[in-house]
């Protein structure tokens, strides 16, 4: 059998038995967003549903998973002073590289231009899993801002969390490579659900042509099941939010695509997680961690 097959399974089993709720009380969703292809939205879509979320009263962490590219923190206009690179190399703690966004939104930024964490190792990632242990603060969610594409961090946290949400847009291209990032993670690491937003659709039905076509294809081929969350209209306005580095539903807080994402945090608050129980961060990648030992 396939190991990462073997090792997801053994994941899975392993979280049915032991869910953790955090010290309030509160149980934490993990939600790694993930994309096929660069281009699509997506680190806007992290940062804007997470600030729908935040300010709505949830206590909201991000984590720049994009580990060689990172740009959460130029899209909500912050400037870090250390990123998970200064971790990596010792240098800080996850406390000392946390930042607050707007809305009280904590993030935990990355760095770019450093193509050494681009693929972490055994050490590495258990440094980083133990620093989250250790974070004080509990969360009612949080959000991975993974890289695009299907390299080996890309599928380490979308199997080490509890909700895979995949962006794409309606373009041929985009729509091709997260059929095949779907593909993939079903296929070696037996992730069967999938969470879908369809960025920058000229009106609803375009979102939902994209959704009926990915769900045709993987219900011949996958044995996969999709939730539809929603979509987000294309809009100048938006463009014009990113250039200024700052939040749509702070700048045209009434406006079409500012409600989109608040409808797109609501669906998600409301769309219940797959067979995966609600846990901690920490839980999730403890697990994960120590399956991947074992083998």
């Amino acid at each position: 059998m396939n190991p990462a097959i073997d090792q997801a399974e053994t994941l899975r089993q392993q979280q049915n038995e032991d869910s953790l709720p955090t010290s309030e009380g509160r149980m934490t969703r993990v939600v790694a967003v993930t994309s096929g292809k660069g281009g699509v939205g997506k680190t806007a879509v992290v940062a804007n549903v997470a600030i729908a979320l935040a300010r709505q009263g949830k206590k909201v962490l991000v984590i720049d998973a994009d580990l060689g590219l990172a740009n959460i923190d130029v899209i909500l206009g912050l400037a870090p002073g250390y990123n998970l690179n200064h971790f990596f190399k010792g240098e800080r703690s996850l406390e000392e590289i946390m930042v607050e966004g707007p809305h009280g939104l904590k993030i935990l930024p990355a760095g770019s231009g450093v193509q050494q964490y681009t693929r972490l190792d055994a050490q590495l990632k258990m440094r980083f899993i133990e620093a989250i242990d250790n974070l004080q603060e509990d969360f009612d969610l949080v959000m991975i801002d993974t890289e695009a594409g299907i390299s080996d961090n890309v599928t380490y946290f979308n199997v080490a969390a509890q909700d895979i949400l995949v962006v794409t847009t309606p373009e041929p291209t985009a729509i091709t490579d997260a059929y095949a990032l779907m593909k993939l993670l079903s296929s070696q690491y037996h992730q069967k659900d999938f969470l879908l937003c369809v960025n920058s659709v000229r009106n609803n039905n375009e979102g939902l042509d994209v959704f009926e076509k990915l769900t045709m294809v993987s219900g011949r081929y996958l044995d996969i099941s999709i939730d539809y969350l929603g979509a987000v209209p294309f809009d100048r306005k938006m463009h014009e939010a990113v250039r200024a580095q700052q939040i749509i539903q702070d700048l045209y807080p009434d406006h079409k695509v500012s409600r989109a994402f608040v409808a797109l945090a609501d669906s998600l608050i409301e769309t219940p997680i797959h067979d995966r129980p609600k846990g901690t961060l920490q839980f999730f990648f403890k697990r994960f961690l120590g399956v991947e030992a074992e083998q």
